[in-house]
């Protein structure tokens, strides 16, 4: 057989295997078993005004993904044939967001119904306001609307290209997307390289499925990443931050910091502290031990705060660097703060970490040395922190990594049962929230001519 017959065979199979894809297999409500009980009222609110109003509507991705298997899902995504602006006029408590990928967000109270207009892959003749990609095809921009199917091909992975349709309550399963899930599989839509290159957080998104929904990582979609992670760079750090919190705080931290290693990526989200684990068994182990810690707490319904999480990620990085400034002879508060201020400012090039949480994360680590003070009413000073607990808790912590600091945790836990503590206790104050200030109310209002032309359409 001739190569050109043989490469016309090979792009014949893979055009057959696009159309199959874009193809639905429709699941009835006996196969798919999803019950409307399991969903959100207010994600069926919106998906019944869409329709009444005469465009398409179903829930997509996660939730339908989440709800097929048993699970209980957060959040509620909807995809819909009528545009942002359209949303957005449809429904007074909602607000558009975004440029890079416009979208709605409707509000009920706490929970947000994200909605998003079906899209499909832009043309020569859309502008760069509609679809933009970089020079790596990093898609900067896509606001290019298409149909159900078209949307189903712009999905990140097979798993979440599926569709729950109120009107029948059929579930449109796209790219053996149902099968997947059966079979525990995370498969990217589409050639790998390519899909990376357009988002380079799909990576972080396949280990992150496949350590919540202990599923395994197809062939074709993992063989790429250890090559491609460095893509990472191109995210920029504030999307990272938000990412770093979905992988994390989840209750899967240890099986999600095992795959990044594995793949590559920690590195690429924590440098510094890469470089820490991978040539110091301390570090090693306070690390792992950190993922332990946070994935217990939040398995027995506790809460586990951003700045705790980092101060733990970073403080491998933190005491190796203040041993350099120790060396060239500089006390060690002081050593401790300009430690602090580098590990910190290296790392919000990589991921940002917002004030409100880089300032506790270095009172933690500066009360680390108060704690060794506890005679005459050094204890109670200490005490009264309202990092306290934050920081006995990190204490706790580096002795069950194996740091000797002769008896410490054992002290405060016990100090803790004293009248003195009690009364310290009772007496501090509550944390301090950072609460934007509101801006003073304009008494110029402008003309009825100005007014009108900011009022939303109603």
């Amino acid at each position: 057989m001739s190569i050109v017959n043989t490469v016309a065979r090979l792009f014949n199979r893979k055009a057959k295997k696009a159309e199959n894809d874009s193809k639905p297999q429709i699941l009835q409500r006996k196969e798919h078993g999803i019950s409307r009980r399991q969903l959100s009222e207010n994600a069926l609110k919106v998906l019944y005004r869409l329709n009444k109003e005469g465009y398409d509507a179903y829930l997509v991705g996660g939730c339908v993904r989440d709800s097929m298997l048993g699970a209980h899902p957060k959040d509620f995504d909807v995809a819909t044939s009528a545009t942002p602006e359209q949303v957005n006029q449809l429904f007074r408590n909602s607000r558009l967001i975004g440029r890079r990928f416009k979208l709605v967000h409707v509000l009920f109270g706490r929970e947000v119904i994200e909605v998003a207009t079906f899209r499909t892959s832009p043309k020569e003749e859309h502008n760069s306001q509609q679809a933009k990609t970089g020079d790596s095809g990093m898609i900067l921009r896509d606001n290019v609307y298409g149909n159900i199917n078209d949307d189903a091909m712009r999905r990140d992975f097979t798993i979440n290209a599926m569709y729950y349709c109120v009107k029948d309550f059929t579930v449109h399963s796209y790219a053996d997307g149902y099968q997947d899930a059966q079979d525990k599989l995370i498969r990217l839509m589409g050639d790998p390289e390519t899909r990376y290159r357009e988002d380079p957080v799909r990576m972080l998104r396949a280990i992150r499925f496949a350590a919540k929904l202990d599923f395994e990582i197809e062939h074709d979609t993992k063989a790429p990443i250890k090559m491609m992670a460095p893509l990472m760079e191109q995210i920029p750090a504030p999307r990272l931050f938000e990412e770093v919190l979905k992988l994390f705080l989840s209750g899967n931290a240890l099986v999600t910091y095992r795959l990044l290693r594995e793949y590559k990526l920690f590195g690429e989200l924590f440098p510094l502290t890469e470089q820490c684990v991978a040539d110091d068994e301390f570090a090693a182990r306070f690390v792992e031990q950190t993922m332990i810690n946070t994935d217990t707490r939040i398995q027995a319904g506790k809460s586990v705060t951003p700045y705790y999480f980092f101060a733990a990620l970073l403080w491998p990085s933190l005491q190796r660097v203040q041993a350099e400034f120790l060396a060239q002879d500089i006390p060690p508060q002081p050593a401790l703060h300009k430690a602090a201020s580098r590990v910190i400012e290296q790392q919000l090039k990589r991921t940002s970490i917002p004030k409100r949480f880089t300032i506790p994360m270095k009172e933690i680590w500066d009360m680390q040395s108060r704690f060794q003070k506890k005679k005459g009413k050094k204890a109670a000073e200490v005490a009264e922190s309202n990092r306290f607990r934050a920081a006995y808790d990190f204490i706790l912590l580096r002795e069950q990594c194996g740091e000797n600091l002769k008896g410490l945790g054992n002290w405060w836990t016990n100090y803790q049962d004293t009248a003195e503590y009690k009364e310290v206790a009772a007496n501090r104050k509550p944390e301090e929230r950072h609460v934007k200030k509101r801006r003073p109310r304009r008494t110029n209002r402008g003309t009825p001519n100005d007014r009108q032309r900011s009022r939303r359409p109603e």
